[in-house]
């Protein structure tokens, strides 16, 4: 009999992580004729004003400033700039890589965004299909199919509601009551100890402490050849906020490689351990 698979999820950040800086920032920004300075500054000044949730302020005023600039907001011109986005050393390739690694292993791994970037913008990357469940913050769009309101806004708090649903296999947003109900420990699609969380800023914090106290792995990246995200990386660590942190360079041999196919190693062993226990006589 083929022996079972054991459950595992990676799950991202994007903007940062996956992609050096923010993901409107690659075309949308110098579509709508903004530097991504003046963008943010107004989308911090308005924030704070009006004592609202960032993320929200953000995507309205994506909305706005295309409007008034003429710009098309339909769901597939969000598409294709999604496209321009330039990925991290090893990313496209990263996917495949160590899925074949875990099946070689016995464990079935997924990978998950978690992410405030748009998942409008994020369809039209290259990884976009290697995701087994995007959560990232999306648009409404009207009869016209033109972006009319924020459908979902995922911040650095409601990040980690995510990680539950990934839990307890509660993948669909309009269901409540499946990612609230109580579930035993062993019943849960994915343990807590079967994940890795990767990231790179302050909105990761929630998450990277959920991950880590529960018993997965969190790992902080910072861009190469950046002393100062080095720096605040390394802070994650003293922090006890992560582990350990990397370079975001995904290819094959890097720091970063090392470290997630170690811990799918590990979490091989310990599957394996725990399936001899279970055979034991009581």
């Amino acid at each position: 009999m083929p022996r079972k698979l054991v459950p595992m999820t990676i799950a991202y950040d994007f903007d940062g992580t996956l992609a050096d800086g923010n993901m409107q920032e690659h075309q949308f920004l110098p579509d709508i004729g903004m530097t991504a300075a003046a963008f943010w500054t107004e989308v911090k000044k308005l924030t704070k004003e009006h004592q609202a949730d960032e993320v929200l302020v953000y995507m309205n005023l994506m909305l706005r400033k295309a409007d008034a600039a003429g710009v098309k907001v339909r769901r597939n011109d969000f598409k294709q700039r999604g496209k321009s986005i330039t990925l991290f050393d090893g990313v496209e390739g990263w996917f495949d890589r160590l899925n074949k690694y875990a099946r070689s292993k016995s464990v079935r791994l997924e990978h998950v965004l978690i992410s405030s970037g748009n998942a409008e913008i994020f369809a039209g990357t290259a990884i976009a299909s290697k995701f087994a469940h995007v959560y990232a913050s999306k648009f409404i769009f009207d009869h016209h199919g033109i972006a009319a309101w924020p459908a979902l806004a995922v911040n650095y708090t409601t990040k980690t509601q995510y990680l539950f649903r990934i839990n307890k296999g509660a993948h669909d947003l309009s269901d409540n009551g499946t990612v609230n109900r109580f579930v035993r420990k062993s019943e849960r699609a994915v343990p807590f100890e079967n994940m890795i969380f990767i990231g790179d800023g302050s909105t990761d914090i929630p998450c990277f402490r959920l991950v880590k106290d529960q018993g997965g792995l969190s790992v902080a990246v910072y861009k190469q050849r950046s002393h100062g995200a080095h720096n605040k990386a390394e802070g994650y660590v003293s922090d006890g906020r992560v582990h350990c942190v990397a370079a975001a360079n995904y290819s094959e041999g890097g720091e970063l490689d090392k470290i997630v196919k170690a811990q799918i190693d590990a979490i091989a062993a310990r599957a394996a351990v725990e399936a001899l226990y279970a055979k034991e006589p009581k």
